[in-house]
């Protein structure tokens, strides 16, 4: 059997080619090395440069129509000002954003109003993308995912292969960026804050139990819950709302087969045992993280 370097890679195995995932960004660097103006013709920019450096396996855009210049730049604007006072600066070949999430709510009450089951359809919701989505049924999140693939696989994706499904809100991103921050910290010792979180993971029960059913090997679960120097909750409120919901969520899609690959923003040192003991075979995180005793404490672990 032939196994891609992905898959070996992420079973902790030995690649024949380390696999490099780059956040590629800088549409003047892509004219740069190819010779191909990005914005004039980005599809065939992309593939030149996808030619020069396969080893950045680079997404192909799907046209090669033309797109608006930013008008930010280095040489002329380089900064505008909104509406609210907020600044932006160019980001790729758009504009930066703001993180409000949470800003639809004023209130502590308010936040512990929210129901998630009634409000389960979070499509038009201002929320990260994979989060706006209809939340109602299972069948409805599997009909959503499953065209992503050949119908010919079925359940099972071809064993070897990397093929993967992911969502940004596992457990923890959800109350975050629904209530924002400061919400979110205001409310999460409050009593009646354990009716949201047993909402929000009734929710993410269908959507892993439609994952389940998807024909891919790697289930990739996003959650930010450390930030660059470690922990944002204590362990006690993570091991009452967070990693009994990991072990549960993973274990339904473990049970089809699927491997958990764990990935999280900041320094994961301090919970990289509890997500382990969850059912996750590997953390990609950031390099404020003790990669090398996490290493030698879980052996054959995917790390990034």
């Amino acid at each position: 059997m032939t196994y891609s370097d992905r898959y070996l890679a992420f079973m902790g195995l030995a690649p024949h080619r380390l696999p490099h995932w780059e956040h590629w960004s800088c549409p003047d660097a892509e004219t740069y090395l190819t010779g191909i103006d990005y914005y004039e013709h980005p599809r065939l920019c992309r593939e030149r440069l996808r030619e020069l450096y396969p080893q950045l396996n680079l997404a192909i855009p799907e046209s090669d129509a033309s797109i608006p210049r930013p008008e930010l730049d280095l040489r002329g604007q380089s900064m505008t000002t909104d509406e609210e006072g907020r600044r932006h600066v160019r980001w790729g070949d758009k504009v930066t954003g703001h993180w409000d999430w949470g800003k639809q709510f004023h209130s502590v009450e308010e936040v512990l109003a929210f129901s998630p089951l009634e409000n389960a359809d979070f499509t038009n919701f201002p929320i990260v993308a994979d989060g706006k989505q209809d939340l109602r049924s299972e069948e409805t999140i599997y009909q959503r995912y499953r065209p992503r693939w050949p119908a010919e696989w079925g359940d099972r994706a071809p064993a070897g292969e990397a093929n993967s499904v992911g969502f940004y809100n596992t457990m923890f991103m959800w109350p975050l960026l629904t209530f924002g921050w400061e919400l979110f910290l205001e409310s999460c010792l409050d009593p009646r804050f354990e009716r949201v979180m047993d909402e929000f993971a009734e929710l993410n029960r269908r959507l892993f139990r439609a994952f389940a059913r998807l024909p891919v090997n790697f289930v990739v679960c996003h959650d930010d819950i450390v930030n660059s120097r470690g922990p944002v909750c204590s362990p006690k409120w993570m091991h009452k709302y967070i990693f009994p919901r990991y072990e549960e969520f993973w274990g339904i899609v473990r049970a089809a087969g699927k491997e958990v690959i764990f990935m999280t923003d900041g320094r994961a040192d301090a919970y990289a045992d509890d997500v382990f003991a969850c059912g996750a075979r590997g953390i990609i995180t950031e390099p404020y993280t003790d990669f090398k005793t996490i290493a030698r404490q879980h052996q054959d672990c995917f790390l990034a």
